[in-house]
């Protein structure tokens, strides 16, 4: 019996998910869910106290899955995590539906600021001053005269870019385009670390692996090349 309510508990999660990330948070309504989930609507109110918690817990498991994956790509810092999870991240806004729904919610389930999208911004700025911080005080900084908040401001806006670029054309999610793109950006971000030039698409080559490792923790949450349902 407990088994059962938690695969109504999960199919519901999932219905608010692919109805949010395949269309707009408004169409996450009660009946949308119900018959997407193929539950009644004393299931729904049996787990979960209205369609805004739900909703909630959609963020909740996003944002878990996305802290998970900055946390990946910036192991270890150097120059390149920045690039890395520029590569994630598009790699799951295509594949992933949890994640791609999360991404436009706050923590109680609206769509009013702050988003998870912003929070994730925020770590990655925080984690590319960090970096470049830890480099200046070990003496390892390089000939580059750019400041930590510089370089983050600038991961910011490229990361930022590419995944509001993503949801009119999915190409821009590719991790390919994220590579080309760090390409040209990188060479910064390694003189301010006094680091050995790296190849750019080496640096991100974990993209699309890393990204995909979290997909497959829920295959009816992932979506199939370009961002179409295969499910």
């Amino acid at each position: 019996m407990q088994k059962r309510s938690e695969l109504t508990r999960q199919a519901l999660v999932r219905a608010a998910t692919e109805l949010i990330a395949n269309g707009r948070l408004a169409d996450a309504g009660l009946v949308n869910i119900c018959r997407i989930a193929g539950v009644s609507r004393g299931a729904l109110y049996h787990h979960f106290s209205s369609t805004a918690e739900l909703v909630a817990e959609v963020y909740a498991q996003a944002h878990a899955r996305t802290t998970a994956l900055a946390e990946e790509s910036f192991e270890g810092s150097g120059a390149g995590a920045p690039a890395r999870f520029s590569a994630n991240l598009g790699a799951a806004m295509g594949e992933d539906r949890l994640v791609r729904a999360g991404m436009r919610l706050s923590a109680e389930g609206s769509e009013e600021p702050p988003w998870l999208r912003d929070e994730l911004l925020d770590r990655v700025h925080a984690r590319v001053v960090e970096g470049a911080r830890h480099g200046t005080a070990t003496g390892r900084r390089g000939s580059s005269d750019a400041r930590p908040e510089d370089l983050a401001d600038l991961a910011v806006v490229v990361t930022a870019g590419l995944e509001s670029l993503g949801h009119t054309d999915v190409r821009w999610w590719d991790p390919r385009t994220a590579r080309r793109i760090w390409a040209m950006v990188l060479p910064l971000f390694e003189e301010a670390a006094g680091a050995e030039p790296a190849d750019a698409a080496e640096a991100a080559a974990s993209g699309s692996a890393s990204a995909r490792a979290h997909d497959t923790a829920d295959t009816d949450g992932t979506d199939g090349p370009g961002g179409t349902d295969q499910g």
